[in-house]
């Protein structure tokens, strides 16, 4: 069932990212000689009017074909008028605009609703791992106040102080830190001081002692509500830029997944809990419309660029021109796919996804 519920998942992401192209399209007055979902060959068609509908048998993305993409194509006259390039530039880049907005703003509408039954990790131990250091030590409902001296109510920040401290040599799964860590905790209204070494987990690629924290809910507001989904779609959009523009970097190429990652995480996180899996739904559209904003051919962003240049320089760009600069930027894309599917045929044949 959770490959069905990715892949439908994906689908749906698809389809409204065209759809949001495709009603642009028709509300702008422009003719549509095609809807379709996935790529060629097709499984399936059906035409209503003056579009026909598609659905093709390679599942990598779909597209919405708009007479006169092309400046160049010679058009019979009854369709010119309708034609995409006949059309003042604003039209252009509402029309194009309108597939990365549909995404964002479904990345917006999911996580809005999620945010009302989201929870925060808060400084206390929730429970411990069996045989691990925390067991021997911490006791649930402890809260931990400072680890080596630093004090916060952030428990990321504790979490990497526990970190901090590695093991002597190479870091092998079960090797214990070199030095311990100072935890102080507030238990039974009394305030301890508790010296645990930290071992090293292969699972989380540091060092840990054992404990989850535990998780307080939200219950924000709706203004609240709205605010996490902003912030948090910030956080995502800035990161996949960052890792995006690292592309070259070979110590940070390896964080960029493609369609098989996301397509196995996201089925990973079906199994886990429905919850986690809209979660990165909402994270993979957000990042879709991100991604699709670049100022690059063929993307939808290349398109939108060379509409407002056309629009500053008050003449249309040649198409010369265009094509050019869309073979570096078809060059860019098949590389980030190129490494993206690396790193998923890497993750499939290695340690995994770490969905959970």
């Amino acid at each position: 069932m959770s490959w069905f519920l990715a892949f439908a998942g994906f689908a749906v992401l698809i389809l409204l990212h065209e759809f949001g192209h495709f009603v642009a399209a028709k509300a702008t007055g422009m003719r549509v000689e095609r809807f379709a979902l996935f790529f060629p060959p097709y499984l399936a068609r059906h035409r209503r009017g003056e579009t026909e509908y598609c659905v093709g048998a390679v599942p990598l993305g779909g597209f919405v074909r708009i007479t006169g993409m092309n400046p160049e194509e010679e058009l019979p006259p009854e369709i010119a008028p309708r034609a995409y390039y006949h059309q003042p530039v604003w039209k252009r880049i509402v029309v194009i605009g309108a597939g990365p907005a549909v995404n964002l703003l479904i990345a917006f509408v999911l996580l809005f609703f999620l945010a009302f039954g989201a929870a925060e990790s808060e400084p206390r131990v929730a429970d411990t791992t069996p045989g691990s250091a925390a067991a021997q030590a911490l006791k649930p409902g402890d809260r931990i106040l400072s680890v080596d001296g630093r004090r916060t109510e952030d428990p990321a920040v504790l979490a990497r102080r526990i970190s901090s401290h590695r093991c002597a040599g190479p870091q092998r799964p079960g090797c214990r830190a070199a030095t311990p860590a100072v935890v102080r905790i507030e238990r039974d209204g009394k305030v301890l001081a508790l010296r645990v070494r930290p071992r090293y987990s292969a699972e989380a690629k540091r060092t840990v002692i054992g404990f989850a924290f535990g998780r307080r809910p939200l219950n924000p507001s709706i203004p609240e509500a709205a605010n996490l989904s902003v912030d948090l779609m910030w956080t995502v959009s800035t990161g996949t830029v960052q890792a995006i523009a690292q592309i070259f970097n070979p110590d940070r190429r390896d964080e960029i997944s493609g369609v098989v990652g996301s397509y196995e995480v996201t089925r990973q996180a079906f199994e886990f809990d429905m919850r986690r899996a809209i979660t990165l739904l909402a994270l993979i559209s957000l990042s879709l419309g991100v991604v699709n904003l670049f100022p690059f051919l063929p993307l939808d962003g290349g398109h939108i660029f060379w509409s407002v240049v056309e629009k500053l320089r008050g003449r249309p760009v040649p198409y010369r021109i265009m094509e050019q600069s869309g073979v570096l930027g078809f060059m860019l894309v098949i590389f980030l796919f190129a490494v993206g599917f690396s790193n998923d045929i890497g993750r499939l044949t290695g340690d995994g996804f770490n969905a959970r």
